[in-house]
Formats: structure tokens, C-alpha cells, sequence
């Protein structure tokens, strides 16, 4: 089935050229078949590039589903043209009287900050009320992650003393839950992050199950007992140079940053052999599944 976004989007163009069925808005509203609706809040500075990433993964299922982009009032980023947040994006304000069955919350280069520091803190809160009531199930992602577990339950994020950085090896803690059905017992995620959040500060949330994760890198993919808060704390809608590009640009500025680990295959650092994808289409299509599709109600207003 396909993923319903509209025809001049770049992501359409990309995703056809790949042989995903993308269809635009006005063949879809001819079809009687009604559609999964996901918002992608996107706080990406890259948000083209983020946003063609999470609807490839949402378009690996048989499910017809209508993605709605959502952006902050209260931050614009200067990464992305005006004239595409203005035709492609929608404000909270517009959408807050909307239910949606499934959510996407991005992350954020914000993670060495403060929570309430950072200039849309306010505007994501009142986000992350809504999706309580209005939306079916969440994904967080990275620091999104990191503020949903803090906004909700208290929880603080630590800085680790360096970037963690590459694509690391994770094990199941729990071998029968939907969202990981389908997964190797070992699978890889890519992580670019300066926070975490320890085991230690998960367990006080008795709410949270951590179902995978490492010694290297702690807890990496939870959820709610309800299913409807998903907690990932890598990247693994990453495609296969993004990590490239992040430390091509952070030897650019200067930073102290060391080449992303389990990554680069070769001495010159220019062979990549992505070994996260079939992962993160397997769990991408697990939630939509699971946690949206075989719970939502019909009628959405019945969220």
C-alpha cells in the first residue's frame, strides 16, 4: 500500500525513484480505504533529509498512511528554505484539534542543553500533552527521547564524557515483544549523541520497559507498559552517509570528534556498508502494525 504525501514534496521524487509506492493527496482522496494518519513532528536542522528518512521506513507496510509534517511556532531553523516549511508544514495551532494515529517526534542538536533551556521547551510540552490524548502511540527519537522520559516521569539525562558516536551492536532484554518481532537476538542502530540516559535512571520509571540495548551504549529502545510512548534513543532512520556527513562537518568546525565507530569499513574512510536497515524497517513496520494499526480505533476521535 502506499505512503500518501503531496506530489512536489522532494521526498515524493526520491521515493519513487527507489520503486516506493507513493501516492499524491488527490489520487488518495479518491480511494474508500481509510487511511493510518502519522504526524512527523521534525526539530531536525537537515529536515528534508529527515523527513524523506522516516517516511521510507513508514512506507515499508501494506498499510495506506497520510503523514502530516509538523514544526515549531516558537523556533524556525535557518537549515531549511521558508518557502518549504510554509508549503509542506503545518503548526501545532493548526493541527492541536486533530487525533492521529501514530506520532514521530524527532530529535534535536540540543542534548548538552538544559530541558527547560531550550526555546521551544514550552511549545514541545504543550505537544507532548496533546499526543496523551490525541494520538494512538509516539516514537521519540534521540533527545526527544530524552525530553519525553523527563517531561513525563521525572527522569534526568547524564553527558558522557565524549560524543557517542558510530553504529553499535544491541541485544534484546525481552525475546517476545512485538515491536522487536522479526530481529536478530544481536542487531545494530547508529547513535550520535553527548546524553543518556542510564539503566539506573530508566528503573525508576516502574512505566518504562527497556526492551534492547548494550553495556556500551545502555538502554537503547523502550516503551511504555501501554505501548503508547516508544522510546529510541539512537537513529536507525539514519541513511547509510549521514553519519559521514556529521563528522565531515564536525571536523569542518573544528570540533573534537573521533570517526564514528563500526563504521567506515576501510582505511580512507570512504567504504560504508550499512548493516542497520533491515532492522529499522523491521521495527518501523512492527509499531505501525502493532502499536497503531491493530489498536487504533476506526473512528479516531475515539483516541
Amino acid at each position: 500500500m502506499p505512503i500518501i504525501i503531496p506530489q512536489d514534496i522532494p521526498a515524493y521524487t526520491t521515493l519513487a525513484g527507489e520503486n516506493i509506492f507513493v501516492m499524491h493527496e488527490g489520487r488518495a482522496a479518491t480511494q474508500d480505504i481509510r487511511p493510518i494518519e502519522i504526524a512527523i513532528l521534525n526539530l531536525m536542522p537537515t529536515k528534508i533529509e529527515t523527513e524523506t528518512q522516516l517516511i521510507r521506513l513508514l512506507s515499508n507496510s501494506p498499510l495506506q498512511i497520510h503523514v502530516t509534517l509538523v514544526g515549531t511556532e516558537s523556533y524556525v531553523g535557518k537549515n531549511t528554505p521558508l518557502q518549504h516549511l510554509q508549503r509542506f508544514y503545518k503548526t501545532f495551532h493548526e493541527i492541536k484539534h486533530q487525533r492521529f494515529d501514530g506520532m514521530i517526534i524527532t530529535g534535536a542538536p540540543v542534548e548538552q542543553m538544559p530541558f527547560e533551556e531550550v526555546k521551544y521547551w514550552p511549545e514541545l510540552c504543550e505537544i507532548m500533552d496533546f499526543v496523551k490524548t490525541n494520538v494512538q502511540s509516539t516514537i521519540f527519537i534521540c533527545w526527544g527521547a530524552q525530553a519525553a522520559l523527563h517531561y513525563y516521569y521525572g527522569l534526568e539525562k547524564i553527558d558522557l564524557d565524549k560524543k557517542l558516536f558510530g553504529v553499535f551492536p544491541h541485544r534484546k532484554y525481552t525475546q517476545f515483544d512485538p515491536l522487536l518481532k522479526g530481529t536478530d537476538e544481536e542487531f545494530f542502530i547508529p547513535h550520535s549523541r553527548h546524553t543518556t540516559m542510564t539503566a539506573a535512571e530508566l528503573s525508576k520509571a516502574k512505566e518504562i520497559i527497556v526492551l534492547a540495548g548494550s553495556e556500551e551504549i545502555g538502554p537503547s529502545v523502550a516503551r511504555s507498559r501501554d505501548g503508547r510512548q516508544i522510546f529510541f534513543m539512537g537513529h536507525m532512520e539514519y541513511d547509510r552517509d549521514t553519519l559521514k556527513k556529521e563528522y565531515e562537518r564536525d571536523l569542518r568546525k573544528g570540533l573534537p570528534i573521533e570517526p564514528p565507530k563500526n563504521y567506515f569499513r576501510d582505511v580512507a574512510k570512504t567504504l560504508i556498508l550499512p548493516n542497520w536497515m533491515s532492522t529499522a524497517n523491521m521495527i518501523y513496520s512492527n509499531w505501525l502494525n502493532y502499536y497503531v494499526y491493530q489498536v487504533t480505533p476506526y473512528n479516531r476521535d475515539e483516541i
